[in-house]
């Protein structure tokens, strides 16, 4: 058989109806911006690969880095030892995040590192209220998300997501969340009054900072969020920044936090986190979270770990994207990435049959006026199949179609990725 063939006899692949299914291109090997399959037709990778792939793949710096740290140490157990890749990491990480961060939690990828966080907030309470291994009134056990938010398929992640066909299996299982919408001039003042009802049952305060990603690349106002976030602050509760998508560079600015005054005090980091080539999350706390855990009282202790907790490769290839953003000219190639977006949007808002273009950094988003708002919206496949057949890959969610390059892009590329989105269009 062949590797299609072979591959639809045996694996089953994610967020996809295997039912008729069409067939997967198989992706021979990859540089850059561009994918190569076995035929060696070359596809743009419009999208960073779900995100992930910030410096472009196969990037020799970064793979000379994991290269040398599997020669040295592949992986070890990180309850009772610890490692030179995840230290530095850990500090480096802690003097660019933006907030005063004191320590860092180490998981597997996105979905871990919120469900950390999640956990992390839920039992930073009951701490609260365990004496000498006694439980008192746990008080606060709730989580305050987003409507349409999405962070993630684990059930904690699943739980503070809009229930959505995501979660539409689950919704008789998963815990008790409080839903809010994104802030506007209409509805800040009536948000805040609902928060205020229920502050003292609410633990933390998960959101996507200015984009929700899954979720439709929804974009939303700094000034209001940064006017919620403190008010909830005051409330005192626990706000938790999920940039899995939106860290290392996507905003414009290295974290989308910095667009912001009110910080967080926790931060979930993900996807660009290794540039893209090794699965690896990061959950990231201030000293005070951090504290509620330090105690003689061993029932105080974070019982959370993974197998592959702080695993040294991925650690080197997190510490090589980082060098690659200190040695480069990395944000220049993402402002400029963002003026060309800017121009571009110029020109589709001039256009009938798409609606809501908007840009921030180098994302770029519209919707399709065609079916529902929504991700089973079967536009979807069409743009897909006709961007291929132009050598670029696209994967609109429902009738949203975005783009998200690798800054390495050139401006050929993507003056071909704008052409084949006009013409799909």
């Amino acid at each position: 058989m062949n590797l299609i063939d072979r591959d639809r006899s045996f694996v089953w692949h994610p967020f996809t109806q295997q039912k008729n299914m069409i067939a997967p291109i198989a992706v021979a090997k990859a540089k850059g911006s561009l994918l190569f399959d076995e035929n060696n037709n070359s596809y743009i990778d419009a999208i960073s690969s779900w995100w992930v792939n910030i410096h472009g793949h196969a990037n020799e710096y970064i793979a000379q880095k994991i290269y040398e740290q599997a020669l040295t140490l592949e992986h070890i157990i990180f309850a009772g030892f610890t490692h030179e890749p995840a230290v530095t990491l850990a500090e480096r990480l802690l003097k660019i995040l933006p907030g005063s961060f004191s320590k860092i939690f180490y998981s597997d990828d996105g979905s871990t590192s919120t469900e950390v966080a999640i956990k992390m907030a839920i039992q930073y309470w009951w701490n609260q209220s365990l004496v000498n291994s006694e439980q008192l009134t746990v008080s606060r056990n709730k989580i305050l998300a987003f409507t349409n938010a999405y962070h993630g398929d684990t059930f904690g992640a699943m739980s503070v997501s809009d229930r959505s066909v995501f979660t539409l299996a689950f919704h008789d299982v998963l815990m008790e969340v409080i839903f809010i919408d994104t802030p506007d001039e209409a509805n800040i003042n009536p948000i805040k009054e609902e928060i205020a009802q229920h502050a003292d049952s609410i633990a933390a305060f998960i959101y996507e900072p200015l984009v929700q990603g899954a979720g439709g690349m929804k974009m939303y106002n700094a000034t209001l969020l940064d006017e919620l976030l403190h008010f909830i602050k005051e409330k005192n509760i626990i706000c938790i920044a999920d940039e899995v998508m939106t860290g290392f560079g996507r905003t414009g600015k290295m974290f989308a936090s910095e667009h912001l005054q009110t910080k967080p005090d926790i931060v979930c980091l993900s996807k660009g986190l290794t540039g893209g080539t090794m699965a690896l999350g990061v959950t990231a706390c201030t000293e005070n979270i951090y504290n509620a855990f330090v105690n003689d009282d061993a029932l105080k202790t974070f019982f959370h770990g993974h197998s592959f907790t702080a695993n040294p490769l991925s650690c080197a290839a997190a510490n090589a994207s980082l060098d690659l953003f200190e040695k480069n000219n990395v944000f220049e190639n993402i402002h400029h990435i963002e003026q060309k977006n800017i121009a571009l949007a110029q020109q589709l808002r001039q256009l009938n049959g798409i609606k809501n273009v908007r840009v921030l950094g180098t994302i770029l988003a519209f919707e399709i006026e065609q079916g529902d708002d929504v991700y089973l919206n079967s536009i979807s496949q069409t743009i897909i199949q006709k961007a291929l057949d132009k050598n670029v890959y696209l994967r609109p969610l429902g009738n949203t179609v975005y783009i998200m390059p690798p800054y390495c892009i050139t401006d050929e590329e993507l003056d071909k990725v704008y052409a084949v989105l006009l013409e799909c269009i």
